[in-house]
């Protein structure tokens, strides 16, 4: 699919220096969050921003000029006191040889931006579009690990009185899930409703490795860190961290690929099985691609993705669980079984893969990162497919409806597959937006298979 994408520059916006918000309620002296192995596999900064239409009507676009204010009094007077620790850092403790999370109240970073831009100037929102992060505030790449904020907030108001709110989180504190809750949590303030969940779960003990470990499975879903480097290293050596799925890289070409509402359909029947629109989607998109880029049919492919496990674990997870409760399942086959066998077997494949994720096989990957310190598994063109459009974004509203658009801001590697709304919020029969990107030789080839339905 072409499409034309609006680059925004710096000269579209004026931000104003970032204002450091510390919580009013925060534990002295000073606490400690053990981060779990899980958490410690995903440290690597979320992008997201949000888009927010206001009818084009003075008095009602005038009511967004305190919208700012308005976040940034919700953030520092409610949210922080039950969110405490999104003020604090991470912090490597030498003696462990881990992260922790160091609840030292240095700060969430607040910054109140204006654009010379209507939102309509834009384009079509739901297209992905890497200037877009002009809309979020980064806290730095290359900042060492008490320098780096693990909460950024950026709210930019635009000339026809629409706005954005665009959040930077790091995952290895919150997964998909909770920080959804948070910012769920946020409308909620700012609307004045107050918080929806009074009580925030933060101890993640309860997913600490075994004694004695018991790794009972292979675990090929992820691959073990380099032996020279250590978690401190990831964080003076991006490249060695964890896969980001905001650095951008120009070896590839990306584009974005809609499924309607039909097209999911056509899939779902043809897998012969009863399937989610996720598993359908997945499947072909797994077949797709490995068409695309393995010449030899005797490698093996494999799809990644996460399955929450807050319910699959004994006890299950409570309510109100902020740390990482994904873990990642892995589809394997070979290339020529992909290429030559029906629909039915690759959807098999998936929800296999998602079956298999049990209290032990969890208990088994937490054992197997408390000896590996291992990243998810996407090399040798494998790659992760995430499931962006399931999350609750849609729902946000901040006292002026729901977003026009909301969702991350893009992918910028070969990893990381993000199938995203197709901008229909609310529509739970939309349909499906794919976004990806491959070498141009490779990308060329997939364009053979992605629509042989």
């Amino acid at each position: 699919m072409d499409y034309f994408t609006i680059s925004v520059t710096n000269q579209d916006l004026v931000k104003e220096e970032p204002i450091t918000l510390v919580s009013p309620k925060n534990p002295m002296p000073v606490e400690t969050i053990f981060l779990s192995n899980i958490d410690q596999a995903v440290t690597f900064p979320v992008e997201t921003v949000f888009f927010f239409e206001v009818p084009d009507q003075d008095e009602i676009s005038s009511s967004t000029l305190d919208i700012s204010l308005t976040v940034k009094q919700a953030v520092a007077d409610v949210l922080l006191v039950p969110y405490y620790f999104m003020a604090g850092r991470l912090s490597f403790n030498h003696q462990t040889n881990r992260l922790q999370l160091l609840c030292n109240n240095a700060g969430v970073l607040f910054v109140s931006a204006t654009s010379r831009l209507r939102l309509k100037d834009l384009g079509n929102l739901s297209l992905p579009n890497s200037t877009f992060h002009h809309f979020v505030h980064r806290p730095g790449l290359y900042k060492s690990l008490d320098e780096t904020a693990l909460f950024t907030i950026q709210v930019t108001r635009f000339a026809c009185g629409g706005f954005s709110i665009g959040f930077v989180t790091n995952h290895a504190i919150l997964d998909g899930k909770s920080a959804s809750e948070m910012f769920e949590n946020l409308a909620s303030i700012c609307r004045g409703e107050g918080l929806q969940t009074e009580v925030i779960y933060n101890d993640r003990t309860c997913l600490k490795a075994r004694n004695p470990l018991m790794i009972r499975y292979p675990h090929k879903e992820y691959i073990k860190l380099k032996k020279t480097s250590s978690l401190a290293s990831c964080f003076t050596a991006p490249e060695q961290s964890s896969p980001s799925p905001l650095i951008f890289s120009n070896i590839y070409t990306h584009k974005l690929f809609s499924f309607t509402p039909e097209m999911i359909f056509t899939l779902k029947k043809k897998a012969k099985t009863r399937c989610s629109s996720f598993e359908a989607l997945v499947a072909h998109i797994w077949r797709a691609r490995s068409k695309a880029i393995f010449t030899n049919l005797d490698d093996f492919s494999a799809v990644l993705f996460a399955v929450d496990i807050r319910s699959k674990i004994s006890p299950p997870l409570p309510n109100g669980f902020a740390g990482n409760a994904v873990v990642t399942a892995f589809a394997n086959a070979k290339v020529v079984d992909l290429v030559e066998k029906p629909f039915s077997f690759y959807v098999e494949k998936i929800k296999e893969a998602r079956a298999s994720i049990t209290d032990e096989y969890v208990r088994s990957v937490i054992d197997w990162l408390e000896v590996y310190r291992g990243i998810p598994a996407t090399c040798n063109g494998n790659f992760y497919a995430s499931a962006w459009w399931k999350l609750r974004f849609n729902q946000l509203d901040f006292g002026f409806g729901k977003p026009t658009h909301g969702g991350p801001v893009v992918s910028g590697n070969d990893e990381f597959v993000l199938l995203l709304s197709d901008g229909k919020c609310g529509d739970s029969g939309g349909g499906i937006n794919v976004w990806l990107g491959l070498e141009p030789e490779k990308m060329k080839r997939l364009m053979v298979h992605i629509f042989d339905i």
